[in-house]
């Protein structure tokens, strides 16, 4: 009789062990996690963005200051400065209306209407958030834009 040749279960086990070792310390590596994290904390970011602006905008609204260049509303204790209603691009402005731990200003803010503001990671080229003020024919949007449409993401 021939006798087969095969793997034991202790052979067997050592690879499937050494495997798994290879995939816990190599596989983020080649799936890049925290890209992918980072640029869904951005789109969270625009969406608040946009809902504090209407928010901001509704609230200006109720006090009559929807049609002003330059005014400011004051919500649980804090200023927020406005342009056409919504918030203009500065700290100030949707600085105060949104939350903004652990995201950076990168570029751009100003008072005036069409001002645009960059907000994003310290050291995260690839995309960041960009809101711009409310002109008096157009409200206010935040948007993720990538850093080969907009130099200001570095």
């Amino acid at each position: 009789m021939k006798r087969q040749g095969g793997f034991t279960l202790i052979e067997l086990v050592v690879v499937i062990v050494i495997l798994g070792i290879l995939a816990v310390t190599a596989a983020p590596r080649f799936l890049n996690l925290q890209d992918d994290a980072k640029e869904s904390a951005l789109q969270g970011l625009a969406g608040a963005m946009n809902g504090a602006s209407g928010i901001v905008f509704g609230k200006s609204a109720i006090a009559g200051l929807e049609a002003s260049a330059a005014a400011s509303i004051t919500e649980n204790n804090v200023t927020i400065n406005t342009v056409f209603g919504y918030p203009e691009a500065t700290s100030a402005g949707i600085g105060n209306a949104t939350d903004m731990d652990g995201f950076n200003i990168l570029a751009g803010g100003g008072t005036a209407q069409g001002d645009t503001i960059e907000y994003g990671f310290t050291g995260y080229t690839d995309f960041c958030v960009q809101y711009t003020a409310a002109t008096s024919s157009a409200q206010a949007t935040a948007r993720v834009v990538s850093s080969a449409s907009n130099t200001n993401c570095q």
